[in-house]
């Protein structure tokens, strides 16, 4: 195929895709009525609430089995150590690194449950609050209507 038989192909195939180059995005509107238009992400409160039950219960969950590999395995390399064997050091050694990283997984659990706790019920305040603030408002709009008919 000669030069110029392959940029008269490219110049065809670019006369049939024609469309202009776009950049991957959302389309302006997504019409999950939340208010904006930008494509954000969204959460429900039950979303939510289910993301902090599961933590919840995750962290019950590991604290309880992983007490019970944490004591197995330090109960077995007492033992092993105890009858001279190289294996019990590692393996107490494993059971340590096992127990820092436990406690980093369940710190990041409760800080996830706790927040999400946390954040239900500030917005459950806030909701409180501007429900009595619009109330109030409404009270006084109609009391300034009484007044304006005398």
């Amino acid at each position: 195929m000669a030069w110029e038989e392959w940029e008269q192909l490219k110049a065809q195939a670019a006369d049939r895709h024609s469309t202009p180059m776009r950049l991957n995005q959302y389309p302006a509107d997504q019409g999950g009525g939340g208010g904006s238009t930008r494509g954000d992400l969204v959460a429900k409160h039950q979303d939510l609430e289910a993301v902090g039950k599961a933590a919840h219960d995750l962290f019950d969950d590991f604290t309880t089995y992983s007490g019970h590999a944490r004591a197995a395995s330090e109960a077995a390399s007492g033992g092993l150590k105890g009858d001279g064997f190289a294996l019990g050091g590692a393996l107490e050694h494993v059971t340590q690194r096992w127990s820092e990283q436990t406690r980093t997984l369940l710190d990041a659990c409760a800080h996830i449950s706790n927040h999400l706790r946390y954040t239900r019920n500030q917005h459950a305040a806030d909701e409180s609050y501007i429900a009595g603030a619009v109330s109030s408002i409404a009270t006084l709009d109609e009391g300034f209507d009484d007044r304006k008919e005398h």
